[in-house]
């Protein structure tokens, strides 16, 4: 049976004419983690900019009062089978010689690549069929709204599944694989696909966001996540998948080539293979971070024509971002550009993705301090309290960022959650 056939169950009500949709699926499996980046140097006294505020949004959406329909029951999710390359060898087909622990290791390595593969085609498919779809046959969102969310991402099936072909082309009956190098130097080239998707995954963050706030939205999306296809996962971790896949591969491509001898057939098309991918996930990072800092320079909100700057509208980075109080209290969102360090709050306009109204003059880099402060000092002049997270505080030594000639003061801990402070 096709894993992605299921059922939709519909419930109208006359009172509201609501309509909402379960989709019942089986299909297993567990998150896969996504990497952290840390960033150096004054960003460090920022979060990373994947740490966004967009998704405190989603965050305090209360679920819908609406209740389960009495046919339905939340059903625990299932999480997908992991197999090991070992468990699929079969010396009775073929093999002809004992494999040695790295050849093993190596095997493994190619295997996961293969796998990761499979499972991301599935979820790509589901994205689509259990979220898309449905939401645009119940008018949950108008097309256009569907289109700004989800992007690109079917054009990327196609593309995976032409990498999951050849690779299961490549293995012999045994199940070994004996070269993969000249397979992904003849397919990386492909990955270019993802920087139009990456591009936009900014927008499509804030639009979702903006649209859990409607009543349907909210609801379909509570029904899923309580369903055993979605594994406990929401719809923006399925749409991120793509992304956490990209930045996977150099780490993938490094595993394969530890476990590949130097005189290997193989070896000189994964070293190339190697070179190719870090340029290609760098190139979509750079045209990534492009889009993102565009994206917030265009929803600064300036009170006064003195506090534009040239410095905002020439940066093309945005280092980081986050969200802080003051000692009164009063929240505040810092966008840390390549020469200039912007103070803004955010406002909230109706049906209109979030905006920042700037509080302050911008403050060029140039005229801002970085000194070490000690745990003691960072609480001289009065109330310090907590932006980012509720973790204990660290004992290491602190970080003060100073302007010149000014009261402001932002305090960064040197912890794997990073903190700031105005005082």
């Amino acid at each position: 049976r096709d894993p992605f056939d299921f059922m939709f169950y519909f419930e109208a009500h006359r009172d509201d004419c609501f309509q909402t949709l379960v989709s019942v699926l089986q299909e297993p499996s567990s998150k896969r983690s996504k990497p952290v980046s840390r960033v150096a140097s004054l960003a460090s006294l920022l979060p990373p900019v994947k740490s966004t505020p967009l998704k405190r949004i989603g965050l305090r959406l209360q679920v819908s009062p609406k209740p389960l329909p009495h046919w339905f029951k939340s059903q625990p999710s299932k999480r997908r089978d992991s197999k090991l390359w070992s468990e699929t060898f079969d010396v009775r087909t073929g093999a002809t010689q004992t494999l040695s622990p790295k050849e093993i290791k190596r095997q493994e390595a190619i295997f996961e690549l293969a796998q990761g593969e499979q499972d991301l085609v599935e979820d790509l498919k589901l994205a689509k069929k259990a979220y898309h779809d449905p939401m645009l046959k119940l008018s949950i969102m108008t097309e256009q709204e569907l289109n700004q969310i989800f992007g690109t991402l079917e054009s990327l099936i196609p593309l995976h599944e032409d990498l999951l072909g050849r690779l299961r082309d490549a293995r012999k009956p045994d199940g070994s694989t004996e070269h993969v190098g000249h397979i992904l130097t003849a397919w990386l080239p492909c990955l270019s696909s993802y920087t139009s998707y990456c591009s936009n995954q900014v927008k499509a963050k804030a639009l979702l966001d903006q649209k859990k706030q409607d009543r349907r939205v909210q609801d379909f999306l509570q029904r899923c996540l309580q369903s055993p296809f979605s594994r406990k996962l929401d719809l923006w971790n399925f749409l991120d998948i793509p992304r956490s896949r990209l930045v996977k591969y150099p780490l993938l491509l490094r595993e394969i080539l530890k476990h590949t001898a130097i005189d290997h057939p193989d070896r000189q098309h994964l070293d190339e293979a190697m070179l190719m991918v870090q340029s290609v996930v760098a190139d979509i990072n750079r045209q990534t971070g492009e889009s993102e800092c565009q994206y917030y320079k265009e929803r600064l909100l300036y009170s006064e024509e003195g506090q534009r700057d040239q410095l905002i509208d020439r940066s093309k980075t945005l280092c980081c971002h986050g969200e802080l109080k003051n000692n009164r209290s009063v929240k505040l969102h810092v966008f840390l550009f390549q020469n200039i360090l912007v103070i803004t709050r955010s406002v909230s306009l109706h049906n209109q993705p979030v905006s920042y109204q700037l509080c302050r003059q911008p403050i060029p880099l140039t005229r801002l301090d970085l000194e070490d402060l000690s745990d003691g000092e960072m609480r001289v002049g009065g109330s310090i309290r907590g932006a980012f997270s509720n973790t204990e505080r660290s004992h290491e030594d602190h970080k003060s960022l100073k302007k010149k000639g000014s009261e402001h003061c932002l305090v960064g801990l040197d912890d794997p959650t990073p903190k700031v402070k105005v005082v």
